[in-house]
């Protein structure tokens, strides 16, 4: 696992299978004093190859070497993830966000995704389990053609 951002020891850290987010952060040396940690989902369980960002408080830029990646996002979520989130996906930059580990920071960073269609892509999650394949998506409210193209090799499950 690679956590980055707002930590004391950003880093490669090495964690048990099965481990959340708040181990990351803590093997990372905890958060600093600028961390956000209202935007983490500390209970999410990370996935091996993760890249993990922790965003500093008022931060809304993602940085680029992490925007679109397979970083998670604020872990929660994904993850920044991880899911995590990401959203937890690899570690290669152009990896696609896992849609069914990814928590509301992670899919954020997705082109055309708010703060509200996140909220409607984890709202379906909640509902109908996981996305069964990528197309799942244009079964969430205000994700029509358009944006799904730009979402397919975004995202996977």
């Amino acid at each position: 696992m690679h956590v980055v951002g707002a930590v004391a020891r950003p880093g490669i850290v090495t964690l048990p299978g099965g481990s959340r987010v708040s181990g990351a952060v803590e093997r990372a040396g905890g958060a600093r004093d600028d961390a956000d940690l209202a935007r983490l989902n500390l209970a999410r369980v990370l996935v091996d190859g993760e890249r993990l960002y922790v965003p500093k408080v008022g931060e809304t830029d993602i940085p680029a070497a992490l925007d679109g990646s397979s970083s998670s996002v604020g872990g929660g979520g994904g993850g920044a993830g991880s899911d995590g989130a990401g959203g937890g996906a690899g570690s290669a930059v152009d990896a696609a966000v896992d849609l069914n580990t990814a928590d509301q920071t992670l899919l954020e960073t997705l082109p055309g995704i708010g703060p509200s269609l996140a909220g409607r892509i984890l709202a379906w999650r909640d509902e109908h389990g996981r996305f069964a394949a990528v197309e799942d998506l244009l079964d969430v409210s205000g994700i029509g053609d358009v944006r799904f193209a730009e979402l397919r090799d975004r995202v996977r499950v």
